[in-house]
């Protein structure tokens, strides 16, 4: 890692020499040792003064050495740019560490459009640096948020290899539209950062409030979060190499029936007759789950000159999941490079490729088609084994009447299937000086996504594959985006007084094309691409395209009076091709102001407080996520007749309505203000941030189902109603010892409430059906409720008498129907929250990682299948306590009870995980800098480490219907968590 540079400290030495006049050589003792951050590193610069002797002092050497004469018995005050200021008793050979101070008020934060000093931030932003990324085993960016900011939810629906995270900025704003943040990389935005390699993140800035985040209108609803990528800094070349590898298990097993158990549970039900003499042979969950493994290697390089900076690096990342044949692998590269061409005009260029690939892992796990991979470790009867015994080329299946497919067939049917994407994103930008503080930036940026999804299932060893003949699918998509950015800003300060103002505007154009094909009736599986297929059915094979557009024009004002007063006004004013001509221009204002009370002359004494700044705001911002390019027309469906028959060899297509027309759709808009605080005391070692919000959104984008007979079409998409969220959040950063020891720590926790308050044409919305076996819809939005809430009926218990679940009859009718169904669980947390204590001592790093979730309840329909005893499938041993006899009491009812959605099946999801712990040790010598080596730094990391929860499945960090902002909490066979064990090296010469 590069050497730390700060000129301001010798000009201080310089003011000192001639000050101080003949007093050092009165000293009568002589101080001396070496400076190093928490890295190990030498830091150069750094001012060395004497507590109460401002006449004496000194400054580190390339090396970080000093040394001093100062009087017996003194003080030494360190004191570094972007370090927390540290005072040691003098003494010879001292070993100084300065800890970064990340809550400097110097640093500056990256905002939208520009950037500003955090002491003269006026809105919520949360920053999470990308130090702690390398030592860390993540293949999303977005894993790196995961409990490490307040107000921003983030958690993996489910463990495969490569799934996607779902990120919630201050609670879920849509019901049906996008909840997804905006994500801009180096000022671009994107709609996804799962091409991102982790390793190439310097910083992450998350625009939480409107007032922040209003300045990219109509994109900024859900939260704004901005990605620095790392840029040179070091005078010298600089080579960096980070190599990781480890394995993953999955972190629990679910014990289930043996043969003898089984059979006398079938006897029970009477409806499958299992044969007697038969013997445990297979069990599932070992023939599944396999010992995973986890590989990563990451090179940059890179130099700053004062006329060229450049960064390059690359990456490969593979993670073999832990149920076989599922995985995950990227390929990275980025380029960064900064010219300055004259004194007014810079160059600078971005280039990130990234090609990325997987086999759907995450569709291995799913129980929507009732053969998932996971249940079907449950439910596949333990005396069957895995080839056919008579016909060895094919997956046994011969379950005695009862529709099974076996864990082994199911991965066999994901085995050759590959999700694919390459994206490149390319940028260029000139930034013109006129005058100091007069600029102009103009930047052009490509971003070309090629997606390929590919299935095989071969004709032999699988029952589906049997009955098509084998089949396979080719489904390609292009997506190329065009944007162009121009923003003039102007700094100037004049006296107290500081100004800075921001005009522009920002073009973007999509363009979408889509072809697949499908096919079967192969002739074995030896080739398996569609030109071996024989029969491409009527409907196997289209194209798609579509393009979209938005237009916008953007400004800021920020006013700043002695770092005391703070005034910023945002507004943006935003057209979209997606809405209807009438209604798709839109204004997006907001205004935020901060007081730094420390500032004060009445606070000039109280030298504990740091800084002490309130704040607050107010804004607006828009949503178009989940709307198609053409939402406001009038669209049909195109069907092909089937020409073939006798009589039809030359009809043409038939078109149907597919919607109807909507004039007046519009922006969804979300309104939100917040107050908060900023607090620092004792020169910066204890800083609280604490933010009151309430969010409304209106006119939410929703497709809405039509009466049966209004018309032709069967839904409508329009604006449609209301919600609001509220919240309190709060984080605090302390550094508890510094010195030769040094522990700090972060803890962060966000209250969130939502409701949804109004919809107009469609009252209550229901979805979520999650057994063949019981028809009806588990989750229920209506207005005055919060999202996603689980609707049946109250559990009371098992009857002792007869065995049945007793529901209760909330309607005293004194009969059980679906008038008896109430809301039965609420998967919003009461709160989430995150911490990690870090701890170093002489090159030794120790960092603990915790996060939470508490007072979210989870539908564990997974329970209906493993424990629903109705048919001839396996279950989990929890039925052995299942009733049998009249005055039996136990809490799990008879095989066979009438099954319904109720309470049995919610359980509590709260859970505290040990989420990380990291173990580093940096390597120091003189004989590394003899052969050029300035950091080796070996680590090992173990995630998912523990988990306290109370929750019967696998894992309660889970929802099935992924990032769906509707239905949330619902565990049905999804893909479990995994517990990994890394150990890497980081080296940079």
């Amino acid at each position: 890692m590069k050497a730390k540079f700060n000129l301001l400290p010798l000009a201080l030495l310089l003011v000192m020499v001639f000050s101080s006049g003949f007093s050092a050589f009165a000293a009568d003792f002589k101080a001396s040792g070496t400076v190093t951050d928490k890295s190990d590193e030498p830091l150069i610069g750094v001012t060395v003064g004497v507590k109460g002797n401002p006449g004496v002092g000194t400054v580190t050497d390339i090396d970080g050495g000093f040394t001093l004469q100062v009087p017996q018995g003194s003080t030494l005050v360190f004191s570094y740019v972007g370090c927390i200021t540290k005072e040691l008793a003098a003494a010879a050979d001292m070993k100084v560490v300065l800890d970064d101070d990340s809550e400097n008020l110097e640093e500056v934060v990256v905002i939208g459009y520009g950037t500003v000093k955090r002491k003269d931030l006026t809105t919520a932003v949360s920053t999470v640096g990308g130090k702690d990324i390398d030592n860390r085993p993540i293949i999303s960016a977005a894993q790196a948020l995961q409990g490490k900011a307040a107000g921003i939810a983030v958690s993996s629906p489910n463990g495969a290899p490569g799934g996607g995270m779902t990120i919630r900025v201050r609670g879920t704003t849509s019901m049906n539209g996008s909840n997804d943040p905006l994500y801009v990389v180096d000022g671009v935005p994107v709609d996804n950062i799962s091409f991102l390699a982790p390793n190439d993140i310097e910083s992450m800035q998350i625009l939480k409030d409107a007032s922040a985040a209003a300045i990219y209108g109509s994109r900024g609803a859900n939260g704004v979060i901005l990605i620095s990528t790392k840029h040179a800094s070091s005078g010298k070349a600089q080579v960096s190499l980070n190599i990781q590898g480890g394995f993953t298990r999955v972190v629990k097993k679910i014990d289930v029936l043996n043969y003898m158990q089984y059979k006398e549970l079938q006897d029970e039900i009477g409806l499958v007759a299992v044969p007697d003499g038969l013997s445990d042979m297979t069990d599932w969950q070992d023939e599944t789950f396999r010992t995973g493994s986890t590989q990563n290697y990451n090179v940059s390089i890179s130099q700053a000159t004062e006329k060229l900076k450049y960064f390059f690096s690359g990456g490969y990342q593979r993670d073999g999941g832990i149920i076989k044949a599922s995985f995950y692998q990227r390929y990275n590269f980025r380029m960064n490079v900064e010219s300055e061409l004259y004194k007014w005009l810079t160059a600078k260029t971005n280039v990130s490729y990234s090609d990325y690939s997987s086999n759907g892992g995450g569709a291995m796990g799913t129980g929507a088609s009732r053969g998932g991979v996971i249940l079907s470790t449950i439910n596949t009867p333990t005396y069957a084994p895995i080839w056919d015994p008579e016909k060895p080329e094919q997956y046994y299946n011969n379950f005695y009447g009862v529709n099974l497919q076996h864990p082994v067939e199911n991965i066999a049917r994901q085995k050759y299937n590959r999700d694919r994407e390459n994206r490149i994103i390319a940028s260029g930008e000139l930034l013109f000086t006129f005058i100091p503080g007069l600029t102009l930036q103009s930047k052009f940026t490509l971003d070309r996504r090629n997606a390929l999804n590919t299935t095989f299932l071969d004709p032999v060893t699988t029952t589906r594959g049997r009955e098509q003949y084998g089949e396979g699918s080719d489904n390609r998509n292009q997506n190329t985006v065009l944007t162009w950015d121009n923003i003039l800003n102007w700094k100037h300060e004049f006296g107290k007084h500081g100004l800075d103002i921001m005009a522009g505007s920002s073009w973007t154009d999509s363009d979408y094309r889509n072809s697949y094909i499908s096919g079967s009736h192969y002739r074995d599986d030896k080739i398996q691409t569609l030109n071996a297929a024989n029969k491409i059915g009527l409907g196997g094979a289209g194209s798609a395209a579509s393009e979209w557009a938005i237009m916008s024009y953007l400004g800021r004002v920020a006013y700043n009076y002695d770092s005391r007063y703070l005034l910023t006004a945002n507004i943006r004013y935003d057209g979209s091709s997606k809405l209807h001509p009438d209604h798709r221009w839109k204004a997006f204002p907001s205004v935020s102001a901060a007081w730094r009370v420390n500032q004060e002359s009445f606070m000039e004494n109280i030298n504990w407080i740091s800084d002490l700044k309130l704040r607050g705001g107010w804004g607006k911002t828009g949503n178009q996520g989940g709307i198609g390019d053409y939402a406001y027309l009038q669209r049909y469906n195109i069907n092909r007749v089937p020409w073939y028959e006798e009589g039809k060899e030359n009809a043409v297509p038939t078109i149907t309505q597919a919607n109807l027309r909507t004039t007046d759709l519009t922006w969804e808009t979300t309104t939100q203000w917040g107050i908060g605080v900023d607090f620092s005391v004792l020169n910066s070692r204890l800083n609280l941030a604490a933010d009151y919000y309430y969010k409304k959104t209106t006119d939410m984008l929703m497709w809405v189902s039509l009466p049966a007979g209004a018309a032709a079409a069967s839904s409508i998409q329009r604006n449609e109603g209301e919600m609001v969220n509220k919240g309190f959040e709060f984080s605090i950063t302390s550094h508890n010892f510094q010195g030769d020891f040094t522990w700090d720590t972060e803890f962060n926790m966000s209250f969130n409430r939502n409701k949804l308050t109004k919809l107009s044409l469609q009252k209550i919305y229901t979805d979520a059906k999650t057994s063949d076996y019981v028809n009806e819809n588990v989750v229920r939005n209506e207005p005055g409720r919060p999202l996603g809430g689980f609707y049946g009926y109250i559990s009371d218990g098992v009857d002792p008498e007869t065995g049945e679940l007793m529901y209760r009859d909330l309607n005293g009718d004194e009969r059980i129907s679906s008038s008896d169904r109430t809301y039965i669980g609420d998967p919003n947390p009461d709160f989430t929250y995150g911490m990690t204590n870090s701890f170093s001592w002489k090159g030794f790093n120790l960092s603990i990682f915790l996060q939470g979730s508490y007072g979210n309840d989870i539908f564990n329909a997974s329970r209906m299948e493993t424990e629903g005893m109705y048919d001839g499938k396996n279950q989990t041993t929890r039925v052995l306590n299942r009733w049998r006899i009249p005055g039996q009491i136990t809490d799990v009812p008879k095989a066979g009870y009438d099954m319904k959605n109720s309470t049995y099946f919610v359980e509590d999801g709260s859970y505290l995980r040990i989420k990380d712990i990291s173990l580093s040790y940096n390597i120091s010598g003189k004989w590394m800098d003899k052969i050029g080596i300035s950091k080796i730094q070996p680590y090992f990391t173990a995630s998912n480490v523990y988990t306290f929860t109370k929750y019967k499945g696998f894992d309660p960090e889970v929802n099935q219907w992924g990032n769906s902002g509707a239905v949330q909490g619902i565990d049905w066979g999804t893909y479990p968590q995994c517990r990994s064990y890394v150990i890497g090296l980081n080296v940079t010469f």
